[in-house]
């Protein structure tokens, strides 16, 4: 029941976070992977070892703490959701009248998760 609570809370920072309208930039430590202020993620979801990495051991802990629940399918504090199945990332995460995913494809973030492009030296 914790962990039910601890995602609810997580998923409803990252909503409040999208829905008033503060589009926060995502940042990528290194190719491949994408941070908000809260997580981490690659191309296999959700990460707690790479948010421990990048945003601190507090971090890490707090999502490894949330437990066993799907990774592959997460919304950033910006509001950009992302699909690790798909292989997609999307301005919002709601569905439309026909059961598919309705939001606009946000190529930018799609590419940096799914299709990065190797570190300049």
């Amino acid at each position: 029941m914790k962990r039910a609570w601890g995602l609810l809370a997580l998923l409803g920072i990252a909503a409040c976070a999208g829905a008033a309208g503060s589009k926060q930039a995502l940042k990528t430590p290194v190719p491949g992977v994408v941070c908000d202020k809260y997580v981490c993620a690659d191309s296999n979801g959700l990460s707690a070892p790479l948010t421990e990495k990048y945003l601190g051991k507090n971090a890490g802990k707090k999502l490894a703490s949330l437990g066993d629940f799907d990774h592959t399918q997460f919304t950033f504090a910006n509001g950009i959701f992302c699909d690790v199945k798909e292989k997609l990332c999307r301005k919002d995460r709601y569905y439309g009248m026909d059961g598919k995913r309705s939001g606009a494809i946000d190529q930018h973030t799609t590419n940096l998760l799914f299709h990065p492009q190797p570190a300049k030296k």
